[in-house]
């Protein structure tokens, strides 16, 4: 039988030594949900609630819990982290909750995703108790965990519970009408760091949001540190994954390839279609190595890193994104490529 961690033998609550484990990126991300009633969620999509401002005060607040784990459970370690990131979705009575964690060192972030999405939970509470005082927090549960020993863990399927995954930047649209959603994924070593500004990031969430999409990101990482990345984009399913950063030919440049092992099949026109575009203004965007293509039921396409790279490829995918995103989906025309 499998020991209890936190416990010693004889029984006692300990804080485990961690010093001797080494030290890797780690990504954790949690779910949870809090019902309530339909009022609630169509004035919070109006932003018209007692209180204003719901989803913003939310969101800091689970950045905060996140930040304060140590200090609420007990045998939590101390983590510098990395990146933490709170965001929302809506079903007709509730309001989907999902936060991710990262850091790099010697212990998993769970605690701290699953903190952020239990503080934000309490905190949408707090908002809505005026309105809606029997509503309740559901459904907080870890959803996937990556790094260390025992790399990639993601909750199985059948133990997911009727929880809705949320996804961020949620545009109040016609609920009648279908969302798409998508993940925005920087490659950049110096935004990761917090040494450069993200140039790029923001502008494709913006850009998807104003087509329609429901968007998570930017999701930012180092680029020895992109797989992961790739991964923390991927496994919620969305429609498109579009990452910036990464594919030219400096050493640490590693976009492309992480990008290849992921897809079951290449888009190999797309990503010309980007090139090309950029390089009849900038000769040196030849040099871009970024591909397309398929990964199961989501498009991946890699973008250069740079503002005018981005522009090129919003240009190039804006009028195909419909038509592609329609056949991956298994409709559309089948006469044309």
């Amino acid at each position: 039988m499998s020991e209890l961690s936190h416990v010693d033998r004889e029984g006692r609550a300990r804080m485990v030594d961690v010093s001797a484990k080494s030290d890797s990126t780690r990504v954790a991300v949690a779910a949870g949900e809090l019902r309530t009633t339909a009022e609630v969620i169509a004035l919070v999509r109006a932003d018209d609630m007692p209180k204003a401002d719901v989803l913003s005060t939310a969101r800091i607040a689970g950045i905060s819990g996140a930040k304060k784990t140590s200090e609420l459970i007990p045998l939590c370690h101390q983590l510098a982290l990395s990146s933490v990131t709170v965001e929302f979705g809506f079903t007709e009575t509730s309001i989907t909750i999902e936060a991710s964690a990262k850091t790099k060192g010697p212990t998993g972030v769970e605690m701290e995703a699953l903190t952020a999405v239990a503080v934000a939970g309490l905190t949408l509470h707090d908002m809505v108790k005026a309105v809606d005082p029997a509503a309740t927090i559901d459904g907080v549960r870890l959803l996937t965990k990556d790094g260390g020993k025992h790399g990639h863990w993601e909750r199985p399927e059948a133990e997911d519970g009727p929880v809705a995954p949320a996804p961020a930047h949620v545009r109040p649209a016609d609920p009648d009408a279908e969302i798409r959603t998508a993940a925005v994924v920087v490659a950049s070593t110096g935004v990761a760091a917090g040494t450069r500004a993200d140039t790029t990031g923001p502008v494709l969430v913006e850009w998807l949001a104003g087509l329609g999409y429901s968007v998570r990101g930017p999701l930012v990482y180092a680029d020895a540190d992109i797989t992961v990345g790739l991964a923390d984009a991927l496994h919620l399913t969305p429609s498109l994954v579009v990452t910036t950063g990464g594919t030219g030919a400096s050493p640490t440049d590693a976009t492309p390839e992480a990008t290849l092992s992921v897809i079951d099949r290449e888009l190999p026109g797309v990503a010309e279609a980007i090139r090309q575009r950029g390089t009849a203004k900038f000769p040196l965007a030849a040099l871009s190595r970024g591909v397309a293509g398929l990964a199961g039921s989501s498009v991946v396409v890699n973008l250069p890193g740079s503002p005018g790279g981005v522009k090129d490829g919003m240009a190039v995918l804006e009028p195909l994104l419909d038509h592609l995103l329609a056949q991956v989906a298994g409709g559309g025309s089948h006469d044309n490529p």
